[in-house]
């Protein structure tokens, strides 16, 4: 039980990881293709690489009728409603904007692990989100809250809840479905609900940017690592813990960002950031090793 919750812990990690990543690279991209385009374009390269890891594990892709709505309505909350919203928040905002809001995602699942799950609402679940938020806060600064980015400080809390929610609906899946087969299935979704938007607005898009060298090893980045890969990581890694637990591993992703934009982009890092650091590592250890 206990590997279990450690391997977990770790694909839960991985998986925000990635996704702090990909902060820095929606950033360069979405200048070039507009948000809703951006992830139809990025659900389309990852639905190839999703069938091509299927058909490595042998996926048997049959879904009972009865499970068929709940992994639909993953795919319209998490995978369409919840990226557009973040992606189109970073456009608005900034990395840093995205990085304070994304820390009040472990907050909601845990309000929607007690809600929809039933799990029991402890001191250490409480304790150790905490000192997680807290942790975010100290890396990225409450500063770069300004009331000029409210319309994407708006979008990208609507992401953090969707996000949440979709987290915890995944926990209600039956354990028979392999991760690769809810995510495929849950990308499809979103491919139909945003086709339709990309169709009208495709006179607006400039297309000829997809030739560009560093357009496409952004896409390639976002569609087979960012959601290929860390989405399987993350369904797989939810199955191993509960659900209040499984959002503290998200604070990964604002503190990875946060330190590829010193690394990358040359922006600086302080005392904060390391204060924040222990903080996070602090929470993750309490609740690995005293939560039940």
């Amino acid at each position: 039980m206990k590997k279990n919750k450690i391997f977990g812990a770790l694909l839960l990690s991985t998986a925000a990881g990635i996704w702090g990543g990909m902060f820095v690279v929606v950033k360069v991209v979405v200048e070039f293709i507009p948000p809703i385009e951006l992830v139809w374009l990025r659900y389309l390269i990852a639905i190839v690489a999703l069938f091509i890891i299927g058909f490595l594990q042998r996926v048997d892709w049959r879904v009972k009728r009865k499970d068929l709505p709940l992994i639909i309505l993953i795919g319209v909350i998490g995978n369409a409603l919840s990226i557009v919203t973040q992606e189109t928040g970073t456009w608005l905002s900034s990395a840093q904007l995205g990085a304070v809001i994304t820390a009040a995602t472990p907050t909601f699942m845990v309000l929607f692990a007690w809600w929809l799950l039933k799990e029991r609402l402890t001191w250490v679940k409480i304790g150790s989100v905490a000192l997680a938020t807290i942790g975010v806060l100290m890396i990225v600064g409450v500063h770069a809250i300004g009331i000029e980015k409210l319309l994407g400080a708006v979008s990208l809390v609507i992401a953090a809840l969707t996000w949440a929610l979709m987290s915890v609906l995944i926990k209600l899946v039956p354990g028979k479905y392999a991760p690769v087969q809810v995510t495929t299935l849950a990308t499809a979704t979103a491919i139909v609900c945003l086709s339709p938007i990309v169709f009208i607005q495709r006179s607006a898009v400039h297309w000829h940017y997809l030739m560009q060298p560093a357009v496409i090893f952004c896409l390639l980045y976002l569609g087979v690592i960012s959601t290929a890969v860390a989405f399987v990581m993350w369904n797989r890694g939810l199955q191993l813990m509960n659900a209040a637990s499984s959002g503290l591993f998200f604070v990964f992703q604002p503190l990875v960002g946060t330190l590829l934009g010193w690394l990358i982009l040359g922006e600086a890092i302080g005392l904060g950031f390391w204060v924040g650091v222990c903080l996070i590592s602090a929470s993750i250890w309490i609740n690995i090793r005293y939560s039940d």
